[in-house]
C-alpha cells in the first residue's frame, strides 16, 4: 500500500460518524448490515447515513451487494488488514514481532500485545 492511499483510508475514518460506521460493519462481520439496521443502530438520518457510506465505499473501506430489494454493506476486511500491515510494517524497527498485513486478527492482536510488552519492558 503506497502512502498516499493509506492518507486516503484514514482520512475517511477521522469522521466520527464514518468511524462508527466502519466499526458497526466490523462487528457485523462478513454479512454485513442493510443501511437500515445500520441508521437505526447509529441513530443517522438517511441522506447523512448514504453520504458516508459512499464516501466509505468511495474510498474501499466498505463493499455492497443487493439481497433482495436490501443494499448490504459490510467492511472489506482485506483492504483494513493492508492498512493495519502498512501502519505496523516497521513495528519495533523491523524486527520480527508482527507476522504482517495477512495476520489473522487474533494473531496480529497477540503479536500487538506481544510487542508492546517488548516495547514497555524496554522503557521500564
Amino acid at each position: 500500500m503506497e502512502i498516499l492511499s493509506a492518507a486516503e483510508l484514514l482520512a475517511a475514518l477521522g469522521h466520527e460518524s464514518r468511524l462508527s460506521i466502519q466499526r458497526a460493519l466490523v462487528e457485523a462481520g462478513p454479512r454485513g448490515l442493510h443501511a437500515g439496521a445500520i441508521g437505526e443502530r447509529l441513530g443517522l438520518p438517511g441522506p447523512t447515513l448514504s453520504f458516508h457510506l459512499a464516501h466509505l465505499s468511495r474510498v474501499g473501506l466498505v463493499r455492497r451487494h443487493h439481497e433482495g430489494r436490501f443494499v448490504i454493506y459490510a467492511a472489506d476486511f482485506p483492504v483494513m488488514n493492508e492498512l493495519i500491515g502498512f501502519l505496523t510494517a516497521n513495528c519495533c524497527g523491523g524486527n520480527p514481532c508482527m507476522s504482517g498485513a495477512g495476520a489473522s486478527t487474533v494473531g496480529a492482536e497477540a503479536a500487538r500485545q506481544a510487542c508492546t510488552l517488548q516495547i514497555a519492558g524496554e522503557h521500564a
